[in-house]
């Protein structure tokens, strides 16, 4: 792994780690996306001997994702109903910011969004990053969930039920 131009009897045989150019793993080939990281290596994610993680209900074996939801391959799916009738009470307490870890404890749950004091609607909030929240929102007139992106910035009050 050197340098022809650069030589230094101190590294004969070994890299500049202080590796042999025997040891170093020689069939190092690049990633692209669609492919296994470290496919050959022992211990590595995908690899035959690391350990599989456990399956939950619903979910597709060998799959990651939350257990609750009923994703598949990672896509968002609206909820099969309506979201509750009654709206609830606007909270006394007012908050200065909405925190994306706050939030996130509504994934998956009917949330009641309030983007001011006389507007708000039903959410059902299904992704959560640091600055805006993504999901289905109720659309009343048209009976049905649409997908929509918010800024956190814009939600002012929120209650999950």
């Amino acid at each position: 792994m050197g340098y022809p131009q650069y030589t230094n009897p101190y590294w004969q045989g070994a890299d500049p780690q202080g590796f042999s150019t025997a040891q170093s793993y020689s069939s190092w080939q690049p990633w692209f996306p669609g492919m296994q990281w470290f496919p050959s290596m022992p211990g590595f994610p995908g690899s035959p001997s690391f350990p599989q993680q456990p399956n939950f209900p619903g979910q597709q074996p060998g799959r990651p994702g939350n257990p609750e939801s009923p994703n598949q391959g990672g896509q968002a799916v609206a909820p099969t109903s309506a979201p509750p009738n009654q709206i609830p009470s606007y909270p006394e307490f007012q908050m200065f910011a909405v925190d994306p870890g706050a939030i996130a404890g509504c994934l998956y749950r009917f949330t009641y969004v309030w983007t001011s004091r006389r507007n708000g609607f039903w959410f059902y909030p299904t992704f959560v990053g640091r600055q805006s929240v993504a999901g289905f929102q109720w659309n009343s007139r048209r009976f049905r969930w649409e997908y929509i992106g918010i800024d956190l910035q814009r939600i002012e009050q929120f209650r999950c039920v």
